[in-house]
């Protein structure tokens, strides 16, 4: 579920699933994604300006989340170019919901991805497999060697991978097609903002290049 409106470029929230497996219980709360997340090297798409709020997005989203669960569930806060993704698990709808009001009130956030889950906390151990497959899709990325792989920042719950950053379509689709194929890893989300190649080229002039060496040419009049 996705709150407040982010209008400055195509939000893409998708699905892509294989294999499944499970989960077990222990309230944790986990801020930044620090467990399971990160961007995969220094270099970023984002201004320092924007990486500063997103940093500060999630630190302050501690507090308001423990009051509302206290010890009662494991949340992950990660922000992105003021994009917010929730992800964990909390005991029922309502605390759902609530988490997901009070981080959308937190200042300089544009949009909140709901993804918790109504359920049992997850295990230790599942979330020390999560984090041995946050390391495997960013060892992925960077031995692809046609994707910029530190444009993106990835975040994995229960054996799902959520994908964020600044991308190209190209980059997007090409990403997903490398982590569906990754061994446990059971759905793919691409909580992604799309750019154009122009808009990449502004950003990131190393990355353009990458970009159209891999766009099929146009077919001959």
């Amino acid at each position: 579920m996705i709150s407040k409106s982010f209008r400055t470029s195509a939000l893409l929230v998708a699905l892509v699933g294989s294999t499944a497996l499970s989960g077990c219980a222990l309230p944790f709360l986990v801020v930044g994604g620090a467990m399971v997340g990160g961007t995969l090297i220094a270099t970023d798409r984002r201004t320092t300006g924007t990486q500063i709020d997103d940093q500060g997005i999630e630190v302050r989203a501690g507090k308001p989340i423990r009051d509302i669960l206290g010890d009662r569930g494991h949340v992950n806060v990660t922000s992105y170019n003021r994009l917010v993704l929730v992800t964990g698990e909390v005991p029922t709808d309502a605390d759902k919901a609530a988490v997901e009001a009070a981080v959308a009130k937190l200042d300089n956030v544009r949009s909140v991805v709901n993804e918790l889950g109504a359920m049992t906390a997850s295990s230790l151990s599942n979330r020390s497999n999560d984090t041995l497959l946050t390391s495997k899709v960013k060892a992925t990325l960077i031995d692809a060697g046609d994707i910029s792989a530190h444009a993106f920042k990835v975040v994995t719950e229960r054996n799902v991978v959520y994908l964020m950053g600044r991308v190209t379509e190209r980059e997007a689709t090409r990403a997903v097609d490398l982590v569906r194929t990754i061994k446990g890893v059971e759905k793919v989300v691409r909580v992604l903002e799309v750019i154009t190649d122009a808009e990449l080229a502004a950003i990131d002039p190393r990355a353009a290049p990458k970009a159209a060496a891999n766009t099929p040419p146009s077919p001959s009049r």
